[in-house]
Order: structure tokens, then sequence, then C-alpha cells
């Protein structure tokens, strides 16, 4: 602790760990989002002059950046292509008849995608198709929309490209000069995880995953009767005028709970039985979505979910009503609806929203848009279509040949054959086999090339970017080497094995609180001093931290497809701890158990 301390206290290692502190603070506080947190630790490295320009933004020229940006490409290219139209086919099968054998069925056919398809879009794809079987089969979603997320996370480390962290891993690895990981580097261990991890799964399945429920009229209906939020307004001629709550016909004729009543600059909070209505008066409403739909024929009442015009009533006959997810790193997230215009954008109506399993008790013109929040449209056909091209929002429903089948699906499915194959026999390095099979994408008309540019994550490549100089920081002031000593003094009389194990529990445990992209760039440094300070191969440790950073199953925000799934299954916070507690622990002693094997400790 001694030699810690006296570290710590050198002005840059100073500096470098209150950065770094801080950091920690906003990634778990979330009042910036990941991607400003690290370009603000990245300028503050700089002008404080722990680390020049030219190192801190390695990072954002690094080969597994070039990579990931390409990798999205791809990936867009086949579900633009139709090339995984087989794999949705599979899933929404008729002869999958259980929940348990849609989980088996998850992690036999997902897992293996996810391994080389960022696992983003691969929920983002299936969640419309799993939510179509839920409804045939009279099941609920909160059976299967989790095991969903946990499949792809599980199989996003069977290769070097199923997951926006094992790039950076490598990365870091490399710049530290512990070398970068092979294609299938870590492939063997992360088989057996996958299969020990499927196998938990299904085997948790009964007793551990909740049920919310479904209706055998309308499961979509089901999924609203828990609280939409929306708003009605009380126009002329309503017979509600002058009446009040208590006595007129709203609460007899609907099961709508009433939250608030805003008149002008006034806002009114319950009770409100006795309050007299006027012309014009707000009604904040928690209803289903059936009584949504009786509203809108109730003349005494029209909707109004935010101050923009009303669809026209030429309109009407065309209109369809659906639900859209916002997804991780959503650029509409944190902003309002009525900032972001959003009728005038999409053309199409915001008529509730739904927050898990939250009452949200503001104007829903005014309710700041959070990653999860489950929003339902309603629009004309073409509009509705037309937003399964956004990377902001993902529909929750199967709309009528939504990905037709083309002429180019073969050919975008022998391009990414080709981009894995082609470094996995050295041919050519990996970024160069990337980088030709999104040019290949683009020239042979798989992909567009302004679906190219929307396919990229920005956020993803900004936040990726920006943390490769924590790692540079840590290990350039000294910090990495001090901790690891720390940890030696604990750890020196402890098995490997134990060693291992408590790595990989810790950062299991941060990247539930914090980015799991941060845990990486954080502990890879300590966990490389650490393992030559205990005499073993510094990749074993760092391996250990890949597959902690990686096994997210305690909370929906430790991992961005948790938080997908969320929302539609209608969970409570503490149902993914529920069946992810048990997995986390087997996975706890069954990953180092197979680090060991693997490298003969």
């Amino acid at each position: 602790m001694e030699s810690l301390l006296a570290a710590a206290l050198q002005p840059q290692a100073a500096i470098t760990l209150a950065i770094l502190a801080g950091s920690v603070v906003l990634f778990v506080g979330g009042w910036l989002a990941p991607e400003v947190t690290g370009l603000l630790a990245v300028a503050l490295l700089v002008a404080l002059r722990v680390l020049s320009p030219g190192e801190a933004m390695e990072g954002f020229g690094s080969p597994a950046l070039i990579t990931l940006m390409g990798l999205f490409a791809l990936s867009a290219g086949l579900f633009r292509s139709g090339g995984l139209d087989r794999l949705r086919a599979l899933i929404g099968s008729d002869a999958v008849r259980s929940p348990k054998r849609m989980i088996a069925l998850m992690v036999a056919a997902v897992g293996p995608v996810s391994a080389f398809v960022p696992n983003t879009p691969v929920v983002a794809s299936l969640l419309p198709v799993i939510e179509g079987w839920c409804q045939r089969r009279r099941v609920s979603p909160s059976k299967v929309l989790l095991p969903l997320s946990f499949a792809t996370v599980l199989g996003g480390t069977l290769s070097l490209l199923g997951s926006s962290v094992n790039l950076l891993a490598s990365e870091v690895s490399s710049k530290l000069g512990y070398g970068a990981f092979g294609l299938f580097a870590f492939t063997p261990i992360g088989i057996g995880v996958w299969l020990v991890g499927g196998l938990m799964m299904v085997l948790l399945a009964d007793r551990f995953l909740p049920d919310r429920g479904s209706n055998e009229e309308d499961l979509l209906a089901d999924l609203a009767s828990g609280g939409y939020l929306t708003e009605v307004k009380i126009p002329a001629g309503s017979e509600l005028i002058g009446q009040s709550l208590h006595g007129s016909r709203l609460q007899r004729r609907f099961d709508v709970d009433v939250l608030e009543l805003h008149r002008e600059q006034e806002r009114f909070l319950p009770p409100l039985a006795d309050r007299t209505l006027k012309l014009g008066d707000r009604l904040l409403l928690r209803c289903t979505r059936d009584d949504l739909l009786r509203l809108q024929q109730d003349h005494t009442v029209v909707l109004a979910p935010t101050p923009e015009e009303p669809v026209r009533s030429d309109q009407q006959n065309d209109q369809r009503m659906v639900e859209v997810l916002l997804p991780s790193g959503s650029t509409l997230a944190g902003d309002c609806l009525r900032d972001l215009r959003f009728r005038q954008c999409y053309n199409v109506t915001v008529l509730a929203l739904r927050r898990g399993n939250q009452v949200l008790r503001e104007r829903l013109g005014r309710v700041q848009l959070r990653d999860g929040d489950v929003l339902l449209l309603q629009g004309p056909k073409d509009a509705i279509r037309g937003l399964q091209a956004s990377n902001d929002l993902v529909v929750l429903e199967q709309l009528e040949k939504d990905l037709p089948t083309v002429s180019r699906k073969r050919l975008a499915l022998v391009i990414t054959a080709l981009v894995i194959l082609l470094p996995s026999f050295e041919i050519i390095p990996l970024v160069a086999s990337v980088l030709l099979g999104t040019v290949a994408m683009v020239a042979t008309g798989c992909l567009r090339p302004g679906e190219l540019q929307r396919a990229i994550r920005l956020d993803v490549i900004l936040l990726l970017g920006s943390l490769a100089s924590f790692s540079v920081a840590l290990e350039k002031t000294g910090l990495a080497a001090a901790l690891a000593r720390a940890l030696l003094a604990g750890l020196d009389h402890w098995p490997v094995l134990a060693a291992l194990m408590v790595v990989f529990l810790f950062t299991t445990l941060l990247t539930e609180v914090m980015s799991n992209a941060a845990t990486v760039a954080m502990l890879i440094p300590i966990a490389g001093q650490l393992a030559q300070g205990l005499g073993q191969p510094p990749l074993a440790f760092i391996y250990a931290v890949l597959f902690g950073a990686s096994q997210s199953f305690l909370s929906p925000v430790g991992y961005q497809t948790n938080l997908m799934v969320f929302g539609p299954g209608r969970y409570r916070f503490l149902d993914v701890a529920r069946y992810g507690f048990p997995l986390t622990l087997v996975m706890t002693v069954v990953v180092p158990l197979l680090i060991c094997r693997w490298f003969g400790i």
C-alpha cells in the first residue's frame, strides 16, 4: 500500500487518478453520455500534460476501431440484403412450441451468429420476430426476451468480431506489449462458456424467468395493460365541459387513471375527482391500448399527445398503430418529443409511452426520452415501414414484407464468409479483410452509400477511441504497476485459479455499473501487471477481464441488449438479476477453469 500511495502522490499519477475517478462517477451516474465522458477525459489528459496529443488520439486511428466501423457496415449489408432472413424464419417457426425450446434454439442459432455480427442489430432484427411468435403461442415475452439478450452476450465471446469490447481489448493488449488477439484466439474458451451458459439458461428458465402474463385476445394489448401514458384534450362541444371527473362518463366508460390536469399554465395533481373540467383542459391518462383506440372514437375528448397538428381525416384509412423501441445509443434519447418535432420528422403521431413498469407523471410532449423506452405510434403504413431504416428506432411488430428476399442475399453471405476466412488462414490481415468486404458490399449493391454512413455507430466509435487513452495513461504514469503490486500483496499466496476468479468477478461487477468498454480499458493494464507479478501469462488474466466485461447478466443497464429487451418484456429491475445471478456464479467458476486449462496453468 505504501508503494501505491507513493505512486498516486506523483503529480501526473494524481491527475490521472482524479480524471479516472471522475470518469467512473460520470459513467455510473449517467449525467453525460458515455462517449462525451470519454472525450472529456481525453481532453483533460492532454490539457494537463499527462499525455501528448499523439498518445491520446492513437485510439481513434487504431486498426481495431477501423475494423469495428467496417463490421457495422458488413452487418448492415447482411440485414439489408436479407442475408439473415433464414435465421429470422427459423426463430419465428411454429415448430418451436415452448419457451424452453425457443431458448435452446436461440442459444444454438443466435449465439454463433453473434460471434461475427454485432449483437445490437441481431437483437433489433429478432425482437419483432420473437414477439410475433409469443403472440401466436400465447406466451409472455418475458419468458424469452431476456434469454435472447443473454444468448447474444454468450455468442459475442466466440470470436474477436463478436463484440466491440473484444476489439478494444485486443488493441489495448497490443499497445501494452502483450500482443493483439487473433480472430479465433479465445474461441476454445468461448465455446465452453457458450455451451455451459446455454445449458444453464435452459435449466433456469422455468423457475427464474418471470411471467408477466399474456392475453388470449391480443398479446400486444396485454403489453400495454401495465400503463401507457397519453394525453387527451377536451374540445369544444364536449359533454365533459362543466362536469367533474367524478360525475362524468370518462372514468365510468373507460378504464383510465387520470394522473394530472393541465389548464393553460396551471398543473393540478390528484385528487381530481371534484375538479370542474373546462374547454381546452388537457388530461394526462394512464390506460390500455384498447382504451386508446376507443378514446379516438369518442367525441368527448381528442388525443393530444404533442402540440403538433393532428392527422387529417383523409389519412385515417391508411393509419396503422405499432410499438417502437428506442435502442441503446439512439440519438433521440435525452430529448423530448416536442423539441424533436417527432411528427414532422417521421410522419407519425406518438400516442403513448411506456418505460418498463414506471408510471411517468409528465406531459407526453415534455417527457425526456431514454434508451429502452417503448412508444406507441400511429401513422401511414409507408411511414411505419420507413422507420425500419432508422438506427434510432426498432419497430416491434412484423410488417408485411418487412424484409423481402432480394437477389443479392447469397452475394452478401459470400462476402461475409470471405471476410472471415481470409484472415483465418492468415492470407490478409483482419482490418484489410473487413475493409475490402465493406467496399464489396457497396460495390455489389448489397448496401447503398447512404446506408453505409447510417450503419456506423458514431457513439461507439467515439467511446472506444477515447477510452484507449485510459490504458496509456495508467501505464505511462506507473499507476497500473502500483495497483498491480497492491493486489499482488493480497493475492500472492492464493492459487492462480482463485486469483483469476477474483479478477473475473470484480470485472463483472464493475461492468454492471459502468461501460464495459471503460472497464476493459482500465483493468487490462492492471491485470497484465498482476499476471507478471504472479509469474503467469499476462493473456490469461487479460482474458479474465475480457470475459468478465462481456458476461453482463445482473442488471438491465449493464449491457445494451439487456436494455433493449427490458421494455418490450416489461421486466422489473430485479428480474434481470434473478435470472442472471445463478448464471454469473457459474461463470465465475467456469471461465477461470477454462482459462487455466487453455494456458496449462
